[in-house]
């Protein structure tokens, strides 16, 4: 048994690590992205900047979850899935109004900036990597990550497009995209925690 606590104690605090970097990583980014978008008129970078804002509440609840009890880890989770639904949602009103009212996304910074944002995934992939195995806390930050490298090869290729055929219709097809995996990935975490307490009552 002792080896046992040695070990638990161990892994949360690997945990607590990780997590408090890659809070860090998407906080930065958020700001980073959602000033660009904003900027640049780009419903692609608005939605992959309010996905990094849905990640970093995914990581601060992980890491309130990390040494606490099943039940309040998948209460960490529930509340991370349904964050990421409403922004998703949000992102997908704001494409519908750009979509009727006009906008002029600027398909350089685009291109830019998702590169970057890119790379901070990749970089939040890697140390997410020897943890994506763990509590339901791990697995849905584990998932949210995935999701986003998704999303910024989009961004990029939205970028590529608006500037090879001139119009906007590339950057508010990809923010719908991102719109709608921010809400399967958000339903995706609730499943998962479904799952979790459903074999966690039959035990």
């Amino acid at each position: 048994m002792p080896d046992c606590s040695c070990e638990s104690t161990e892994t949360a605090k690997l945990e607590r690590g990780t997590l408090r970097t890659l809070l860090a990583i998407n906080a930065l980014m958020f700001f980073v992205e959602a000033m660009a978008g904003w900027w640049s008129e780009s419903t692609g970078l608005l939605a992959d900047s309010l996905d990094m804002f849905a990640d970093a509440t995914v990581y601060g609840g992980a890491l309130y979850a990390i040494g606490r009890s099943a039940r309040l880890q998948s209460w960490a989770a529930t509340g991370s899935g349904i964050v990421q639904i409403m922004l998703g949602v949000g992102v997908m009103v704001e494409v519908v109004r750009r979509f009727i009212y006009g906008s002029d996304p600027v398909s350089s910074l685009m291109i830019v900036v998702g590169v970057f944002a890119l790379m901070a995934n990749v970089v939040c992939l890697l140390l997410l990597a020897k943890h994506r195995k763990g509590g339901v806390h791990m697995r849905a930050s584990w998932i949210f990550s995935t999701n986003d490298v998704i999303a910024n090869m989009g961004v990029i290729l939205s970028g590529v497009l608006v500037m090879y055929f001139g119009n906007r219709f590339p950057d508010l097809l990809v923010g719908g995209v991102i719109s709608a995996a921010v809400i399967f990935g958000g339903l995706r975490i609730l499943r998962e925690v479904r799952k979790e307490r459903t074999i966690r009552n039959s035990a």
